[in-house]
């Protein structure tokens, strides 16, 4: 615990949180306070000081008013080649007004909703995520229902930026019937420079036999500081596929759970950080192994140039009972720069016998020989630099099934690595 007074960091936060859901934000509540935000030697912060970084970027903790979204900058901010419906935010606020309505769906505001809050993402887990369910003011709940396929990707596009305090607190309930299938994109654009922080929260409930794709795309201003808890329940028969895209920020730190609760279930967990600058990006990762025949698949690579840091920490559990478990994690990162850092450490703990896992990391330079041969062949250093690097980040790209979107972040990286022809 840390040795701070947290109720005096986000007192203001805590005490003007809208009066509903009052069980389980109470709950929250009690659980934050007596959690506290990571001290520095916290291990499971031991390479982000979160802590310290909020107090000194930070000079406002209340939380920040709606920002107006015209429906001009909607149009501008949906990638080229999307053809699908925009939930909009706006300082985690859902705009209903300027947002889609999307047939056979339930969609409603968080605030008004049935939402079964802290039933997947667990208070308990993380300080950060007992301080969103005691004090969320907006966010969203989207119902599925059974043998629905959703033939369009749904965009969860975010607009963010301080307003009259600097705290975001977004919180999102998905839930997908039985025999369902659905593709959400989620994006966040910064609105100016100034420092802000986004503590959110996706809880996610995947029924039987239900196919879910999530895909993250983070590239928001220098200044903005964010935290995410994204919990996935996994049924029998189900998938869930998660792709994040991670390209900058200040600090950033993804904590991302999969419980696979059902036989035959699957889930898969890629992400890519191509990171300069002095961003630092951490990705947890925790993969829950409770039934028999189930697998897991795990693959994140990391670019690193300048000042940059990355973090990476991904464990998988494999429960007594949960024999016949395929379980693989990959973590696999390239320094560019003598000052950039990267900590991994792939986890695996077992208590069964009959099952297949593996995991392991690397971490080293690019391949000077490859790199010559390209540039014998009459390519230029850069860009001999840049197309090496987005074959190492290509294999992530390939697990994006939404063309609009792949092409789009495609476009994003080649742009950074200057690997466009």
């Amino acid at each position: 615990m840390s040795t701070l007074v947290k109720e005096d960091l986000f007192e203001n936060l805590l005490e003007s949180a809208p009066a509903n859901f009052t069980e389980a934000r109470q709950t929250a509540k009690d659980l934050y306070l007596k959690l506290g935000l990571p001290a520095p030697k916290e291990e499971e912060y031991k390479f982000t000081g979160i802590t310290k970084k909020l107090e000194k970027s930070l000079s406002n903790f209340n939380q920040a008013k709606p920002l107006s979204v015209e429906e001009n900058l909607i149009k501008e901010s949906v990638f080229q080649g999307f053809e699908g419906d925009v939930l909009v935010f706006s300082n985690g606020k859902f705009l209903q007004e300027v947002s889609s309505t999307i047939e056979g769906l339930e969609v409603s505001d968080i605030l008004s909703s049935s939402a079964e809050i802290g039933s997947i993402a667990k208070a308990e887990k993380d300080a950060f995520a007992a301080l969103n369910q005691a004090s969320f003011s907006g966010g969203i709940s989207i119902k599925v229902p059974k043998k629905t396929k959703v033939e369009k990707p749904i965009l969860l596009l975010s607009f963010n930026g301080a307003n009259d305090g600097q705290v975001i607190t977004p919180r999102f309930w998905i839930e997908v019937g039985d025999f369902s299938e659905v593709t959400f994109l989620d994006q966040s654009i910064s609105m100016g420079e100034e420092a802000y922080f986004v503590n959110k929260v996706v809880e996610i409930k995947g029924g039987l036999n239900s196919h879910i794709n999530y895909y993250r795309l983070q590239n928001e201003s220098n200044q903005a500081i964010e935290v995410s808890n994204i919990e996935t329940d996994i049924q029998s028969d189900a998938r869930f596929t998660s792709v994040n895209i991670s390209l900058s920020g200040d600090m950033v730190r993804n904590n991302l759970s999969l419980n696979l609760l059902g036989s035959n279930s699957e889930g898969n967990m890629y992400g890519i950080y191509l990171l300069n600058g002095k961003t630092h990006v951490d990705n947890h990762t925790n993969v829950d192994h409770t039934i028999p025949h189930a697998e897991s698949n795990e693959m994140y690579k990391g670019i690193f140039d300048a000042q940059s840091r990355g973090v990476f920490n991904g464990k998988i559990f494999v429960r007594q009972d949960a024999q016949k478990t395929n379980a693989f994690q990959q973590n696999n990162n390239v320094l560019l720069s003598d000052d950039a850092i990267v900590n991994t450490k792939p986890q695996l703990e077992i208590w069964a016998d009959d099952v297949k896992c593996s995991h392991g990391c690397t971490v080293g330079q690019l391949d000077e020989e490859a790199l010559f041969y390209l540039q014998a062949r009459g390519i230029g250093k850069v860009q001999a630099k840049g197309l090496l690097l987005y074959a190492f980040a290509g294999e992530v790209m390939e697990k994006i099934e939404e063309e609009s979107f792949k092409n789009h972040v495609v476009g994003l990286i080649q742009d950074r690595l200057g690997s466009k022809f």
